[in-house]
Protein backbone atom coordinates (compact mmCIF):
# COMPACT_ATOMS: atom_id res chain seq x y z
CA UNK A 1 0.00 0.00 0.00
CA UNK A 2 1.52 3.48 -0.71
CA UNK A 3 2.01 5.56 2.11
CA UNK A 4 0.60 9.13 1.92
CA UNK A 5 3.99 11.97 1.53
CA UNK A 6 4.20 13.39 5.24
CA UNK A 7 2.72 17.05 3.85
CA UNK A 8 -0.62 14.86 3.26
CA UNK A 9 -0.39 12.87 6.46
CA UNK A 10 -0.46 15.88 8.36
CA UNK A 11 -3.65 17.99 6.81
CA UNK A 12 -1.81 20.93 5.95
CA UNK A 13 1.01 22.07 4.19
CA UNK A 14 4.01 20.84 5.23
CA UNK A 15 6.96 23.15 6.92
CA UNK A 16 10.21 22.40 5.33
CA UNK A 17 12.01 24.81 7.95
CA UNK A 18 13.61 28.31 8.77
CA UNK A 19 16.12 27.90 6.19
CA UNK A 20 13.92 26.86 3.51
CA UNK A 21 11.74 29.72 3.73
CA UNK A 22 14.42 32.18 3.36
CA UNK A 23 15.73 30.69 0.66
CA UNK A 24 12.27 30.27 -0.86
CA UNK A 25 11.43 33.71 -0.02
CA UNK A 26 14.90 34.75 -1.84
CA UNK A 27 13.79 33.09 -4.78
CA UNK A 28 10.40 34.87 -4.93
CA UNK A 29 11.91 38.19 -4.93
CA UNK A 30 14.40 37.33 -7.80
CA UNK A 31 11.51 35.27 -9.92
CA UNK A 32 8.94 38.07 -9.83
CA UNK A 33 12.03 40.71 -10.48
CA UNK A 34 13.13 38.65 -13.12
CA UNK A 35 9.53 38.43 -14.60
CA UNK A 36 8.40 41.98 -13.74
CA UNK A 37 11.29 42.90 -16.32
CA UNK A 38 10.46 40.21 -19.13
CA UNK A 39 11.26 41.54 -22.26
CA UNK A 40 12.93 44.81 -20.82
CA UNK A 41 16.09 45.04 -22.82
CA UNK A 42 14.05 44.63 -26.20
CA UNK A 43 11.80 47.39 -25.28
CA UNK A 44 14.96 49.19 -24.56
CA UNK A 45 16.68 48.60 -27.26
CA UNK A 46 13.84 50.07 -29.55
CA UNK A 47 12.63 52.25 -27.64
CA UNK A 48 15.55 54.01 -26.22
CA UNK A 49 18.16 53.36 -28.54
CA UNK A 50 16.13 52.95 -31.86
CA UNK A 51 18.12 49.17 -32.52
CA UNK A 52 16.81 47.31 -35.50
CA UNK A 53 15.57 43.47 -35.74
CA UNK A 54 18.88 42.39 -36.23
CA UNK A 55 20.11 43.65 -32.69
CA UNK A 56 17.36 42.62 -31.02
CA UNK A 57 17.46 38.97 -31.84
CA UNK A 58 21.11 39.36 -31.15
CA UNK A 59 20.14 40.09 -27.28
CA UNK A 60 18.26 36.86 -27.53
CA UNK A 61 20.24 34.76 -29.19
CA UNK A 62 24.15 36.31 -28.75
CA UNK A 63 23.67 37.23 -25.28
CA UNK A 64 22.38 33.34 -23.71
CA UNK A 65 25.02 31.52 -26.40
CA UNK A 66 28.32 34.05 -24.90
CA UNK A 67 27.00 34.00 -21.40
CA UNK A 68 27.13 30.09 -21.40
CA UNK A 69 30.37 29.95 -23.24
CA UNK A 70 31.69 32.08 -20.13
CA UNK A 71 29.54 29.73 -17.81
CA UNK A 72 32.11 26.52 -18.87
CA UNK A 73 34.49 27.26 -15.88
CA UNK A 74 31.86 27.84 -13.37
CA UNK A 75 30.62 24.52 -12.81
CA UNK A 76 34.20 23.20 -11.59
CA UNK A 77 34.71 26.77 -9.74
CA UNK A 78 31.07 26.19 -7.88
CA UNK A 79 31.59 22.54 -6.82
CA UNK A 80 34.90 23.43 -5.14
CA UNK A 81 33.40 25.93 -2.89
CA UNK A 82 30.76 26.74 -0.46
CA UNK A 83 27.33 26.99 -2.21
CA UNK A 84 25.91 30.05 -0.01
CA UNK A 85 28.40 32.35 -1.04
CA UNK A 86 28.52 31.49 -4.50
CA UNK A 87 24.54 32.34 -4.30
CA UNK A 88 25.67 35.53 -2.86
CA UNK A 89 28.40 36.37 -5.16
CA UNK A 90 25.53 35.72 -8.04
CA UNK A 91 22.97 37.47 -6.67
CA UNK A 92 25.40 40.40 -6.42
CA UNK A 93 27.07 40.40 -9.88
CA UNK A 94 23.43 40.33 -11.38
CA UNK A 95 22.43 43.28 -8.96
CA UNK A 96 25.74 45.24 -10.24
CA UNK A 97 24.97 44.48 -13.96
CA UNK A 98 21.38 45.43 -14.02
CA UNK A 99 22.22 48.42 -12.05
CA UNK A 100 24.49 49.78 -14.31
CA UNK A 101 21.80 50.10 -17.09
CA UNK A 102 19.18 52.40 -15.87
CA UNK A 103 22.21 54.44 -14.55
CA UNK A 104 24.14 54.55 -17.89
CA UNK A 105 20.48 55.81 -19.55
CA UNK A 106 20.03 58.19 -16.67
CA UNK A 107 23.22 60.01 -17.48
CA UNK A 108 22.80 59.74 -20.98
CA UNK A 109 25.68 56.65 -21.70
CA UNK A 110 23.07 53.93 -22.37
CA UNK A 111 24.48 51.86 -25.75
CA UNK A 112 23.53 48.78 -27.46
CA UNK A 113 27.10 47.33 -26.30
CA UNK A 114 26.37 47.30 -23.09
CA UNK A 115 22.97 46.24 -22.83
CA UNK A 116 24.75 42.81 -25.11
CA UNK A 117 27.44 42.68 -22.29
CA UNK A 118 24.81 42.97 -19.37
CA UNK A 119 22.70 40.44 -21.04
CA UNK A 120 26.01 37.89 -21.47
CA UNK A 121 27.14 38.35 -17.88
CA UNK A 122 23.53 37.89 -16.29
CA UNK A 123 23.25 34.90 -18.12
CA UNK A 124 26.27 33.77 -16.45
CA UNK A 125 25.76 34.55 -13.38
CA UNK A 126 22.39 32.76 -13.99
CA UNK A 127 24.06 28.88 -14.67
CA UNK A 128 26.28 29.77 -11.50
CA UNK A 129 23.71 30.46 -9.30
CA UNK A 130 21.28 27.41 -10.48
CA UNK A 131 24.20 25.10 -10.01
CA UNK A 132 25.36 26.17 -6.38
CA UNK A 133 21.15 26.75 -5.78
CA UNK A 134 20.73 23.07 -6.56
CA UNK A 135 23.28 21.79 -4.49
CA UNK A 136 22.68 23.91 -1.97
CA UNK A 137 18.95 22.52 -1.76
CA UNK A 138 20.30 19.35 -1.28
CA UNK A 139 21.76 19.84 1.41
CA UNK A 140 18.89 22.20 3.24
CA UNK A 141 16.07 19.93 2.97
CA UNK A 142 16.05 16.20 3.68
CA UNK A 143 15.81 13.92 0.65
CA UNK A 144 12.24 12.99 1.40
CA UNK A 145 11.02 16.61 0.94
CA UNK A 146 13.00 17.82 -2.11
CA UNK A 147 9.98 16.87 -4.56
CA UNK A 148 7.76 19.19 -2.42
CA UNK A 149 10.77 22.13 -2.18
CA UNK A 150 11.17 21.72 -5.78
CA UNK A 151 7.05 21.75 -6.62
CA UNK A 152 7.38 25.55 -4.36
CA UNK A 153 9.92 26.61 -6.17
CA UNK A 154 7.92 25.74 -9.72
CA UNK A 155 4.66 27.72 -8.64
CA UNK A 156 6.28 30.44 -7.51
CA UNK A 157 7.74 30.61 -11.33
CA UNK A 158 4.75 30.08 -12.88
CA UNK A 159 2.40 32.33 -10.25
CA UNK A 160 5.22 35.31 -11.48
CA UNK A 161 4.92 34.64 -15.05
CA UNK A 162 1.85 35.35 -14.73
CA UNK A 163 1.32 38.48 -12.80
CA UNK A 164 5.15 40.23 -13.69
CA UNK A 165 4.90 40.78 -17.28
CA UNK A 166 1.61 43.06 -17.30
CA UNK A 167 2.82 44.53 -14.34
CA UNK A 168 6.10 45.41 -16.00
CA UNK A 169 4.02 46.55 -19.06
CA UNK A 170 2.06 48.89 -17.25
CA UNK A 171 5.49 50.50 -15.01
CA UNK A 172 7.28 50.65 -18.50
CA UNK A 173 3.88 52.57 -19.31
CA UNK A 174 3.74 55.06 -16.63
CA UNK A 175 7.74 55.48 -15.91
CA UNK A 176 9.40 54.87 -18.44
CA UNK A 177 11.56 51.88 -20.27
CA UNK A 178 14.17 51.68 -17.42
CA UNK A 179 12.17 51.04 -14.41
CA UNK A 180 11.45 46.85 -14.87
CA UNK A 181 15.27 46.52 -15.43
CA UNK A 182 16.04 48.94 -12.12
CA UNK A 183 13.54 46.75 -10.10
CA UNK A 184 14.91 43.56 -11.40
CA UNK A 185 18.30 44.42 -10.02
CA UNK A 186 16.61 45.43 -7.15
CA UNK A 187 15.36 41.79 -6.49
CA UNK A 188 18.54 40.36 -7.11
CA UNK A 189 20.09 42.58 -4.16
CA UNK A 190 17.14 41.82 -1.91
CA UNK A 191 17.69 37.76 -2.62
CA UNK A 192 21.51 38.06 -1.94
CA UNK A 193 20.65 39.64 1.52
CA UNK A 194 18.02 37.23 2.42
CA UNK A 195 20.40 34.16 1.57
CA UNK A 196 22.83 35.88 3.50
CA UNK A 197 20.49 35.73 6.31
CA UNK A 198 20.07 31.87 6.26
CA UNK A 199 23.15 31.44 8.52
CA UNK A 200 23.93 28.10 9.75
CA UNK A 201 27.38 25.67 8.60
CA UNK A 202 27.54 24.26 5.15
CA UNK A 203 29.15 20.95 4.77
CA UNK A 204 32.81 21.29 3.54
CA UNK A 205 32.63 21.25 0.09
CA UNK A 206 34.91 18.04 -1.45
CA UNK A 207 38.66 18.85 -2.37
CA UNK A 208 39.63 19.12 -6.52
CA UNK A 209 41.88 15.78 -6.92
CA UNK A 210 44.81 17.41 -7.94
CA UNK A 211 46.44 20.90 -6.53
CA UNK A 212 44.47 22.83 -9.13
CA UNK A 213 41.65 22.22 -11.47
CA UNK A 214 41.88 20.29 -14.81
CA UNK A 215 40.85 20.74 -18.39
CA UNK A 216 38.97 17.71 -17.83
CA UNK A 217 37.29 19.52 -14.64
CA UNK A 218 35.14 21.63 -17.53
CA UNK A 219 33.79 18.62 -19.25
CA UNK A 220 33.12 16.35 -15.82
CA UNK A 221 29.63 17.53 -15.67
CA UNK A 222 28.29 15.93 -19.08
CA UNK A 223 30.58 12.53 -19.23
CA UNK A 224 28.40 12.17 -15.67
CA UNK A 225 25.35 12.97 -17.65
CA UNK A 226 25.97 10.71 -20.46
CA UNK A 227 27.59 7.79 -18.93
CA UNK A 228 24.22 7.83 -16.54
CA UNK A 229 21.38 5.36 -18.29
CA UNK A 230 18.43 7.97 -17.32
CA UNK A 231 20.09 11.06 -16.41
CA UNK A 232 21.28 10.75 -20.15
CA UNK A 233 18.21 10.52 -22.18
CA UNK A 234 16.45 13.04 -20.07
CA UNK A 235 18.92 15.10 -20.57
CA UNK A 236 18.75 15.11 -24.22
CA UNK A 237 14.55 15.31 -24.38
CA UNK A 238 15.10 18.68 -21.90
CA UNK A 239 16.96 20.25 -23.85
CA UNK A 240 15.60 19.45 -27.26
CA UNK A 241 12.19 20.06 -25.73
CA UNK A 242 13.24 23.37 -24.31
CA UNK A 243 14.76 24.36 -27.29
CA UNK A 244 11.92 23.68 -29.82
CA UNK A 245 9.61 25.66 -27.94
CA UNK A 246 11.30 28.49 -27.07
CA UNK A 247 13.04 28.86 -30.70
CA UNK A 248 9.67 29.78 -32.08
CA UNK A 249 8.50 31.94 -29.21
CA UNK A 250 9.85 35.06 -31.19
CA UNK A 251 8.23 34.03 -34.35
CA UNK A 252 5.02 33.47 -32.80
CA UNK A 253 4.67 36.90 -31.69
CA UNK A 254 5.32 38.05 -34.92
CA UNK A 255 2.41 35.54 -36.23
CA UNK A 256 0.18 36.81 -33.51
CA UNK A 257 1.06 40.39 -33.57
CA UNK A 258 1.48 41.27 -37.37
CA UNK A 259 -0.20 38.72 -39.52
CA UNK A 260 -3.11 38.08 -37.50
CA UNK A 261 -3.55 41.89 -35.72
CA UNK A 262 -3.91 40.35 -32.23
CA UNK A 263 -3.65 43.42 -29.81
CA UNK A 264 -0.86 43.95 -26.88
CA UNK A 265 -3.29 43.01 -24.44
CA UNK A 266 -4.39 39.94 -25.97
CA UNK A 267 -0.52 38.83 -26.71
CA UNK A 268 -0.08 39.92 -22.91
CA UNK A 269 -3.59 37.47 -21.91
CA UNK A 270 -2.66 34.60 -24.27
CA UNK A 271 0.49 33.85 -22.41
CA UNK A 272 -0.49 34.97 -19.13
CA UNK A 273 -3.68 33.33 -17.97
CA UNK A 274 -2.20 29.98 -18.97
CA UNK A 275 0.29 30.28 -16.32
CA UNK A 276 -2.69 29.15 -13.65
CA UNK A 277 -1.59 25.15 -15.11
CA UNK A 278 1.53 25.93 -13.72
CA UNK A 279 0.04 26.29 -10.54
CA UNK A 280 -2.01 23.23 -10.91
CA UNK A 281 0.66 21.35 -12.37
CA UNK A 282 2.90 22.10 -9.49
CA UNK A 283 0.86 21.11 -7.26
CA UNK A 284 -0.20 17.56 -8.60
CA UNK A 285 3.35 16.87 -9.00
CA UNK A 286 4.26 15.40 -5.28
CA UNK A 287 0.66 13.66 -5.35
CA UNK A 288 1.00 12.28 -8.81
CA UNK A 289 4.10 10.86 -7.82
CA UNK A 290 3.09 9.39 -4.27
CA UNK A 291 0.81 7.37 -6.75
CA UNK A 292 2.25 6.06 -9.37
CA UNK A 293 6.28 7.05 -8.92
CA UNK A 294 8.49 9.18 -10.38
CA UNK A 295 9.08 7.11 -14.03
CA UNK A 296 5.26 7.08 -14.94
CA UNK A 297 4.75 11.06 -14.63
CA UNK A 298 7.96 11.55 -16.16
CA UNK A 299 7.22 9.35 -18.84
CA UNK A 300 3.42 10.58 -19.28
CA UNK A 301 4.01 14.25 -18.46
CA UNK A 302 6.79 14.54 -20.70
CA UNK A 303 5.27 13.02 -23.76
CA UNK A 304 1.91 15.12 -23.06
CA UNK A 305 3.98 18.55 -23.23
CA UNK A 306 5.04 17.54 -26.47
CA UNK A 307 1.72 17.42 -28.44
CA UNK A 308 0.39 21.29 -28.17
CA UNK A 309 2.76 23.58 -29.59
CA UNK A 310 1.86 22.16 -32.77
CA UNK A 311 -1.78 23.61 -32.64
CA UNK A 312 0.16 27.14 -32.45
CA UNK A 313 0.61 26.94 -36.03
CA UNK A 314 -3.55 27.04 -37.15
CA UNK A 315 -4.18 30.26 -34.92
CA UNK A 316 -6.91 32.44 -36.60
CA UNK A 317 -6.84 35.89 -35.83
CA UNK A 318 -10.38 37.64 -33.20
CA UNK A 319 -12.08 35.56 -30.41
CA UNK A 320 -11.25 31.57 -31.54
CA UNK A 321 -7.82 32.68 -32.30
CA UNK A 322 -7.33 33.65 -28.62
CA UNK A 323 -9.22 31.05 -27.09
CA UNK A 324 -6.99 28.33 -28.78
CA UNK A 325 -3.66 29.79 -27.91
CA UNK A 326 -5.01 30.04 -24.16
CA UNK A 327 -6.12 26.34 -24.59
CA UNK A 328 -2.97 24.99 -26.45
CA UNK A 329 -0.38 26.76 -23.54
CA UNK A 330 -2.57 25.86 -20.88
CA UNK A 331 -2.07 22.27 -21.58
CA UNK A 332 1.62 22.81 -22.30
CA UNK A 333 2.39 24.78 -19.43
CA UNK A 334 0.60 22.29 -17.39
CA UNK A 335 2.18 19.25 -18.78
CA UNK A 336 5.76 21.72 -17.88
CA UNK A 337 4.87 22.12 -14.38
CA UNK A 338 4.10 18.66 -13.98
CA UNK A 339 7.32 17.55 -15.97
CA UNK A 340 10.09 20.25 -14.22
CA UNK A 341 10.11 19.75 -10.05
CA UNK A 342 10.09 15.81 -11.08
CA UNK A 343 13.14 15.89 -13.23
CA UNK A 344 14.56 18.16 -10.85
CA UNK A 345 14.14 16.26 -8.22
CA UNK A 346 15.47 13.26 -10.04
CA UNK A 347 18.41 15.02 -10.84
CA UNK A 348 19.41 15.64 -7.67
CA UNK A 349 18.73 12.01 -5.92
CA UNK A 350 21.04 10.06 -8.73
CA UNK A 351 23.85 12.69 -9.66
CA UNK A 352 27.10 11.97 -8.13
CA UNK A 353 27.12 14.38 -4.90
CA UNK A 354 30.66 14.90 -5.91
CA UNK A 355 30.05 16.25 -9.24
CA UNK A 356 26.39 17.53 -8.46
CA UNK A 357 27.35 21.44 -9.37
CA UNK A 358 29.36 20.48 -12.58
CA UNK A 359 26.61 17.98 -13.64
CA UNK A 360 23.85 21.00 -12.94
CA UNK A 361 26.05 23.56 -14.50
CA UNK A 362 26.33 21.52 -17.82
CA UNK A 363 22.90 20.71 -17.72
CA UNK A 364 22.02 24.71 -17.95
CA UNK A 365 24.95 25.57 -20.35
CA UNK A 366 23.70 23.05 -22.79
CA UNK A 367 19.53 24.39 -22.53
CA UNK A 368 21.32 27.54 -22.94
CA UNK A 369 23.27 27.16 -26.09
CA UNK A 370 20.23 25.04 -27.51
CA UNK A 371 18.12 27.26 -26.99
CA UNK A 372 20.01 29.99 -28.71
CA UNK A 373 21.13 28.17 -31.48
CA UNK A 374 17.93 26.81 -32.85
CA UNK A 375 16.47 30.31 -32.06
CA UNK A 376 19.12 31.64 -34.82
CA UNK A 377 17.96 28.66 -36.74
CA UNK A 378 14.27 28.77 -36.47
CA UNK A 379 14.38 32.72 -37.24
CA UNK A 380 16.45 31.30 -40.47
CA UNK A 381 13.69 29.21 -41.59
CA UNK A 382 11.22 31.61 -40.70
CA UNK A 383 12.69 34.06 -43.40
CA UNK A 384 12.55 31.77 -46.17
CA UNK A 385 9.29 29.88 -45.04
CA UNK A 386 7.67 32.38 -43.40
CA UNK A 387 6.46 32.15 -39.08
CA UNK A 388 3.60 30.04 -39.16
CA UNK A 389 5.37 26.83 -41.47
CA UNK A 390 8.42 27.42 -38.93
CA UNK A 391 6.01 27.27 -35.94
CA UNK A 392 4.64 23.89 -37.74
CA UNK A 393 7.96 22.32 -38.30
CA UNK A 394 9.02 22.54 -34.27
CA UNK A 395 5.58 21.60 -33.73
CA UNK A 396 6.49 18.70 -35.62
CA UNK A 397 9.89 17.98 -34.51
CA UNK A 398 8.63 18.00 -30.98
CA UNK A 399 6.12 15.22 -31.90
CA UNK A 400 9.41 12.93 -31.71
CA UNK A 401 10.76 14.23 -28.60
CA UNK A 402 9.34 11.37 -26.41
CA UNK A 403 11.31 8.63 -28.15
CA UNK A 404 14.19 10.26 -25.85
CA UNK A 405 13.01 9.45 -22.75
CA UNK A 406 13.58 6.75 -20.35
CA UNK A 407 12.07 3.62 -21.17
CA UNK A 408 12.23 1.93 -18.09
CA UNK A 409 11.40 2.95 -14.67
CA UNK A 410 14.14 5.01 -13.05
CA UNK A 411 16.65 3.59 -10.64
CA UNK A 412 15.09 3.96 -6.76
CA UNK A 413 16.60 6.48 -4.49
CA UNK A 414 19.40 4.92 -2.84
Amino acid sequence: MTTAPPYQQTGRRRSLGPGFRRLWAAYAVSTYGTWLGFGAFPLIAVLALDSGPAQVAALAAVGRAVGALLALPLGPWVEFRRKRPVMVAMDLTRFAALVSVPAAFALGWLGFVQLLVVSVVVAAADIAFRAASGAYLKALVPPEDLLVANGRFESTMWSASMVGPPLGGAAIGVFGPVTTVLADALSYLLSALGIHSIGGTEPKPPRPAGPRLRARDLFEGWRHILRHPTLRPLFLNTIVVNGLIMAPEPLLALLLLRELGFSPWQYGLVFAAPCVGGLLGARLAPRLVARYGQGAVLRTAGTLRAIWPLGLAFVQPGVPGIVLVITLQFGLVTCCALFNPVLATYRLQHADPARLARTLAAWSVSTGATIAALTAGWGLLAAVTGPRVAIAAAGVVLLATPLLLPRREPAKTP
